[in-house]
């Protein structure tokens, strides 16, 4: 089933195939095929292709075949109005304020004259938790150097004294 026609006649089983073939060669194939159905099915039954659209990404689980079903749900999430893309579009947002607000740590860091090493940014920039990110922004308005705003646990216990 690795056209959108063919995936369109039996839609249940084109699921059902990308599930049990999960780990094969072909999985990517039926995953598209499978997504280009599902967009036609939409237009027509918007619950039944939310249903379907959860079920493929249940069944294929956290692996290489969902992370290839995420990536097809998260190219057109216009049409995809369902929890797994809700999610997607979730994560898109929280990782977009992580880097905006690390961008804004390394514009503080300079604009305060203070050196920040190359690990230190990539730190800063490889940095997701949103939490971390905002007690390094606190730090970094009065850090005297960019040490005292990487200083983990042992400040953090420090202040909670």
């Amino acid at each position: 089933m690795n056209s959108p026609e063919q995936a369109a006649q039996d839609i249940a089983i084109t699921v059902l195939s990308a599930i049990l073939h999960r780990d094969d060669e072909a999985c990517p194939a039926i995953l598209e095929a499978l997504s280009k159905a599902l967009h036609d099915l939409e237009s027509v039954d918007e619950e039944q292709a939310r249903c379907y659209t959860e079920l493929t990404a249940q069944g294929l689980g956290k692996g290489r075949a969902g992370d290839i079903w995420r990536n097809l749900v998260a190219h057109d999430l216009s049409f995809f109005t369902s929890p797994l893309s809700e999610e997607i579009r979730n994560e898109g947002r929280a990782e977009g304020r992580a880097e905006g607000k690390a961008e804004l740590i390394i514009q503080l860091l300079e604009h305060r004259g203070l050196q920040i090493s190359p690990d230190d940014r990539a730190r800063v920039t490889g940095c997701t938790d949103l939490g971390t990110l905002d007690t390094w922004f606190t730090r970094a308005i009065t850090a005297a150097t960019t040490r005292d705003v990487f200083t983990d646990e042992d400040r953090d216990e420090g202040l909670q004294s």
